[in-house]
């Protein structure tokens, strides 16, 4: 794709969005704002990242973005916290801290971690608040599920928590109690990305012929990392019970990101679930593979995102924005983004799940009807613009 601008936004964002962000900038224009988190590639946050950090830098705000690294035994620590911190029993024991301390150290003597804001994302580098150098606002950054965490990991988590200036979430419930302040700053997409953009008919139906899809029948689809918090097994299930009633294929698409370790151990089971089921498609995707999930969420006659635990769940708007109902699980952001019966559907069950997508395919006009108010939803709540905007607003208020 060709390099993007803020004014190609006019076209897609509310108006006014692009002169509102203009205005913003000159009051942060020369600041520098780094950004730290665990891996470049896979992932919201990454991809986040990458198109986010180009526009502010247009807008004259001095964007970076370092990233820490670790091996397999500290990623192996920071999926425990991670999953601990959504919720799941997981015992961490002295060794594995000191593991997570000592990565950091490692990392705080090779990154350049000054700037007016730094952002730390998530768990895995937020002991470098221990390395700050005297200059500086530092606010933590939190992606996941933290409305019921494991007690033990997040008193281990907020030692580190509660030394930084500010706290920002992805919904209100994740907050937690903190003697900071704190900040509800939604995730976004790219509507101008190349996993967004329009698509000529001639793009789709070649990518989906190269993926192996055919379009004879209702597709449901699911994209997200093999993970087990995104319940790729109860959606087999749910499409299972679907197709007793309704000839259907299912599609799961996704892979893994850098610093997550267990994708393989989970695509593997998800393979094992699936049989051989000729209409049960399973694609792992690179993360690069943007203009393969485009096509294969405008190709699905319903998305699902039947999550147990999430931070936010960007598919949940990129499939809105491409004029698809979801059928979602009631976790995290998900509850944020579907509407009940406006954009889509949360469920608490395979049962649920498999209901919904059943009154789904046999109410097509509601389809139609889902997928138009939940574009305009998403326009107006979940496009990077207005990310854009919560940012540059973060960075004027903490380093005036």
């Amino acid at each position: 794709m060709t390099t993007v601008s803020l004014d190609d936004y006019r076209a897609v964002a509310p108006k006014g969005t692009v002169e509102f962000l203009r205005c913003l900038a000159q009051r942060a224009r020369g600041r520098t704002f780094l950004h730290v988190n665990s891996t470049r590639h896979g992932g919201g946050v990454a991809e986040i990242l990458h198109r986010l950090l180009p526009i502010m830098t247009e807008l004259g705000v001095d964007a970076r973005w370092e990233v820490i690294k670790g091996d397999a035994a500290f990623y192996g620590v920071t999926k425990a916290f991670h999953n601990a911190l959504q919720g799941q029993d997981q015992a961490i024991t002295k060794e594995m801290l000191d593991v997570y301390a000592a990565t950091n150290t490692a990392n705080a003597r090779d990154l350049s971690l000054e700037g007016d804001l730094v952002l730390i994302h998530d768990p895995q580098p937020a002991p470098l608040i221990e390395h700050r150098p005297g200059k500086g606002k530092w606010v933590w950054r939190c992606h996941i599920d933290l409305s019921n965490p494991q007690r033990e990991a997040w008193r281990l988590l907020r030692k580190y928590v509660a030394r930084y200036d500010a706290a920002v979430f992805s919904l209100p419930r994740f907050a937690k109690r903190l003697y900071i302040p704190q900040f509800l700053v939604y995730p976004s997409i790219d509507p101008l990305s190349e996993k967004n953009r329009d698509l000529c008919e001639g793009e789709l139906n070649g990518t989906l012929e190269r993926l192996g899809i055919p379009r004879d029948k209702p597709i449901l689809l699911q994209v997200s990392r093999f993970d087990r918090f995104k319940d790729p097994i109860g959606v087999i299930d749910a499409y299972r019970l679907v197709k007793r009633h309704k000839d259907c294929r299912l599609i799961l698409a996704g892979g893994g990101a850098d610093d997550d370790p267990e994708g393989a151990a989970v695509l593997a089971e998800v393979r094992e679930a699936a049989g051989t089921d000729p209409d049960i498609h399973i694609l792992e995707l690179p993360f690069s593979a943007h203009l393969e999930i485009n096509a294969l969420q405008r190709a699905a006659t319903i998305v699902l995102q039947k999550s147990l635990r999430e931070g936010f769940g960007l598919t949940v708007a990129e499939a809105l924005w491409k004029g698809k109902p979801v059928v979602g699980g009631a976790a995290g952001g998900i509850t944020v983004q579907v509407i009940y019966d406006v954009t889509g559907y949360t469920v608490n069950s395979v049962e649920g799940a498999a209901f919904r997508i059943r009154y789904l395919l046999n109410n097509p006009d509601l389809i139609a009807k889902m997928g138009e108010a939940g574009r305009e939803y998403v326009r107006q709540e979940f496009l990077i613009t207005r990310h854009l905007a919560d940012y540059l607003t973060m960075l004027i208020v903490l380093t005036k």
